[in-house]
């Protein structure tokens, strides 16, 4: 006789599903949290990476690169944020399903939490830097997932529904009565949740208590062996909204691949010069402070920033020459190669000859007056005047090897990225702000320009496609620093587009021609639109 389904038992099924659905979800999701936050914890208790922040520089450093720049031009300064909440929503995700399964078979429960453990052991090893320490964050998340899981597996099949579960091979069930214990599973998962928020909590805090004497606060600068004069009043143009000459430490431009901001030790620090020399050493924090250190005003420009882009700064820094380090070492001929390693693992490729042929190169343990701020560097970094930051501006710089290009291939390198990229010859329109409406009649234009360790000698600027005009250029202490520029045009009422190039000291004028910042530089003219009124 065939089987009819009757209204009854569909109502029963629904909610049998429910039954096991909202439960299965506060599983998974509670047990993900505390696995990520035993994996923080322990990752900060052992100075290490967290889980999340190794899968995260798994993905980074496998990425393919048509992919990788898609990233940054679409994301920006905002990857890595996108990056992270990326990774924890596909977790949490993750869990919702596993919690789900593992409600009616547990053992595919421990089993996901295995294929995470496996994943997040694989991520430890293909990323950068990875070791044995690394993995052991890893191992305590799943411990700890595996046994949450468990205790809220318990508690939740104290809650599920009376009768036998067709799904599980039983007869029809009538309607649904639910056994007591729902409050027990609701306060069990509530405890885990609260314990894991206290664990993700105290993760945040034990670095300072661990390394709190080793950050910037305990670093007394030196003063410098070669100590600059104040910058003139001429580097200031006093235009308002015009970007100012020197850059402070907060407004800085931030552009790096670690996911989270190292924080090394500075009574730990050790920086190891090696690979192609006579005599290979290591040094400390407090040697590196008793050298004779020199101060040098240079712009800082990421390879990222698009024309007419922010992500260029100018800081006065202090620090140490790095061709008298290197020569300390004593370099072999063919050496054309310093290849940087930060704190994170992230490696950087420097032609040897750039820095020793007399510009101020530095191993930089200062910013502005103070010691570097972790997100600029701290303890130490370098600072090579001419080059963009992807192959000169190693932050947390922990190794300096000398090979050659040919031999070994530094972390963007190996991405197609360019092996030598000397900064572009650059101008920015900073006044008015694009689409800004003004009063007509006289209107100021100002901005900055730069060309790096040739220094800029014109800016010139014209309105809606007509005859160029030369601009006024503020003072500049040398060749390493942007500078200021301004002119005054007469405009009627209307829209205006605005145009500014520069021409720097060898005498190239900044090119028209529109090139992506990958792999070398972007370039072309920066163009406004303003509307007079």
């Amino acid at each position: 006789m065939p089987h009819v389904t009757t209204r009854t038992q569909d109502t029963g099924d629904r909610i049998r599903r429910r039954g096991r659905l909202l439960p299965g979800a506060c599983v998974g999701a509670v047990t993900v949290a505390a696995c990520a936050a035993a994996g923080e914890l322990a990752a900060a208790l052992l100075g290490t990476p967290s889980p999340v922040v190794a899968v995260g520089d798994a993905v980074v450093d496998n990425t393919p690169r048509a992919l990788t720049e898609w990233a940054i031009a679409l994301f920006g300064t905002a990857d890595k944020v996108v990056l992270l909440s990326g990774i924890v929503v596909t977790l949490l995700g993750a869990g919702v399903v596993l919690g789900v399964v593992a409600l009616r078979r547990p053992s595919l429960g421990y089993a996901g939490l295995a294929v995470f453990g496996a994943a997040g052991v694989t991520a430890v090893f293909v990323g950068r830097g990875g070791d044995v320490r690394t993995v052991i964050p890893v191992l305590a998340a799943v411990a700890v997932g595996a046994l949450c899981l468990a205790v809220l597996l318990r508690a939740a099949r104290r809650t599920r529904p009376a009768g036998r579960d067709p799904g599980d091979g039983g007869a029809p069930a009538g309607p649904v009565e639910h056994r007591p214990g729902r409050r027990a599973f609701v306060l069990t998962s509530l405890g885990i949740a609260a314990g894991a928020g206290a664990a993700g909590a105290l993760s945040r805090l034990v670095p300072g208590w661990l390394g709190g004497a080793g950050g910037p606060e305990s670093v007394v600068l030196p003063a410098a062996a070669r100590p600059l004069p104040p910058l003139p009043a001429a580097t200031e143009l006093g235009v308002p909204g015009l970007t100012p000459f020197v850059t402070p430490d907060r407004d800085f431009y931030r552009i790096d691949t670690a996911l989270t901001v190292p924080r090394p030790d500075a009574s730990r620090w050790r920086l190891r010069v090696h690979g192609m020399v006579d005599r290979p050493f290591e040094i400390t924090m407090d040697e590196l402070l008793d050298l004779p250190l020199v101060e040098a005003d240079i712009t800082l420009t990421c390879v990222s920033n698009q024309v007419g882009g922010d992500l260029a700064g100018n800081a006065r820094w202090l620090g140490y020459p790095l061709a008298d380090l290197l020569r300390r070492a004593g370099v072999h001929a063919g050496a054309d190669q310093i290849l940087a390693t930060s704190h994170d693992g992230w490696t950087c490729g420097t032609p040897t000859e750039v820095v020793m042929d007399g510009r101020d190169a530095l191993l930089a343990v200062g910013m502005n007056g103070t010691p570097l701020p972790h997100e600029h560097g701290f303890p130490v970094r370098t600072v090579v005047p001419g080059l963009y930051g992807f192959v000169s501006a190693t932050k947390w710089v922990t190794d300096l090897k000398l090979t050659r290009f040919s031999d070994e291939r530094a972390y963007w390198a190996q991405r197609g990225w360019a092996v030598r990229a000397p900064i572009r010859t650059m101008s920015r329109i900073d006044v008015p702000a694009p689409l800004a409406r003004v009063p007509s009649g006289e209107v100021v234009l100002a901005g900055v320009a730069w060309a790096q360790h040739r220094g800029v000698d014109a800016v010139e600027v014209r309105i809606d496609g007509g005859p160029w005009a030369d601009a006024e250029l503020a003072g500049v202490p040398g060749i390493d620093t942007w500078v200021q520029w301004v002119a005054e045009v007469s405009v009627g009422p209307g829209r205006h587009d605005v145009e500014v190039r520069a021409t720097d000291a060898t005498g190239t004028v900044q090119t028209s021609e529109r090139a992506e910042p990958i792999p070398s530089g972007a370039t072309g003219w920066h163009r406004i639109a303003f509307t007079a009124t």
